[in-house]
């Protein structure tokens, strides 16, 4: 039997892994209940109005959406106070990654560049496409290498990826820092601030990185609805970009990669403010919660921007991922990540927190 050959870096590319579902844990230790905190999902669900347009919009499943979800990028644009021409919308903001590597970066000459211990998708899509990928150390505390980023640039960078607010670190940087990083850096680099936490920030003017936009036209914001507005499943994200990169990827990309059903119900989410305020009320609530108790239980516990922290249990953090799934409840160990000693959870609703922080208390 003859083996299939495809290319070298596709074969040693290996899949990325998300983590366990519902159904998952339910079936293999025979549970009625489970709590999932470690997808970094919405507590609150889905905004009711954008589950009553995917009822009002089902009928029309049949039809193609328009090509480049015009209607949904001007909602967008509205919502970010930038122009449409600045608005790329994608199927999750990883076809927005996918897409700015595939247009920038050269195969062969080209190279990618982050930190250590980072979103696993810009590895990935990096190797898919055949470009060189480089991480360097990060700082003391986890923390962004902004500075040691900047001089890591060579002519032969074509984007520089930063998540602020950092998964899985929780941690983000200032809107002074990334511009002193901007300065420091070549204009034809791309510099992609990968936000899809901004929303959960505070106080949001410190971290808005919406002003450098106009400073710098190599600076590229990655957003998606998958968290603040509770889409994960419809996979719906965006770049902000200039405009004449969003024309060069708009000639580059596959039509109709956001479905109809998706781009109806992320235009009806963007209108729900009230869904959006409590999402972020129960959030900010969960999230001192989780710091205050978890660090009285003798844990180290970071600073986070985002909807989930990462801490390091006084006991083997495989231990606790794995007693807790035995409990019902699903949090995410860091061990793909490159911190096998520490665990990321995300907040959920308040019963949830609480029943999360007493099984936490008494498994350590």
């Amino acid at each position: 039997m003859s083996t299939i050959k495809v290319r070298p870096d596709v074969m040693e590319t290996k899949p990325y892994t998300p983590g366990l579902t519902i159904e998952e844990i339910k079936d293999k230790y025979g549970l009625d209940t489970v709590i999932k905190l470690a997808s970094n999902e919405n507590p609150l669900g889905a905004s009711p109005l954008a589950q009553k347009a995917v009822i009002r919009h089902a009928p029309n499943i049949f039809r193609y959406p328009q090509n480049g979800n015009p209607r949904l990028n001007k909602a967008i644009a509205k919502r970010v106070g930038v122009a449409e021409e600045n608005i790329i919308s994608g199927n999750g903001s990883d076809e927005v990654i996918d897409l700015l590597i595939r247009v920038k970066a050269e195969p062969g000459r080209d190279e990618i560049l982050t930190y250590e211990s980072c979103f696993s998708m810009y590895s990935l899509m990096s190797r898919l496409s055949g470009i060189s990928f480089k991480q360097v150390p990060r700082e003391t505390g986890h923390k962004q290498p902004l500075k040691t980023m900047a001089t890591a640039v060579t002519d032969k960078t074509a984007i520089v990826f930063v998540t602020t607010p950092d998964n899985p670190t929780g941690l983000a940087v200032t809107t002074k820092e990334v511009r002193q990083m901007a300065m420091a850096i070549p204009k034809q680099t791309i510099l992609a601030i990968d936000e899809a936490y901004i929303d959960f920030a505070t106080p949001a003017e410190e971290y808005d990185m919406r002003p450098l936009l106009n400073e710098f036209p190599n600076i590229v914001l990655l957003r998606t609805f998958s968290k603040a507005f509770g889409l994960a499943g419809m996979r719906v994200g965006f770049g902000i970009m200039s405009s004449a990169l969003a024309g060069y990827i708009n000639r580059a990309r596959a039509p109709f990669t956001v479905s109809l059903l998706a781009e109806e119900t992320a235009i009806a989410a963007l209108s729900d403010d009230a869904f959006y305020a409590e999402t972020l009320n129960v959030v900010h609530r969960g999230r001192k919660l989780f710091t205050d108790e978890i660090k009285a239980m003798g844990c180290e516990v970071l600073p986070s921007q985002s909807n989930f922290i990462m801490f390091k249990p006084t006991s083997d953090a495989k231990k606790i991922f794995e007693e807790l799934l035995k409990r019902g409840i699903i949090v995410r160990p860091l061990k793909s990540f490159g911190l096998g000693e520490y665990i990321r959870v995300n907040m959920g609703t308040d019963r949830e927190n609480k029943i999360f922080l007493k099984t936490l208390k008494e498994l350590l």
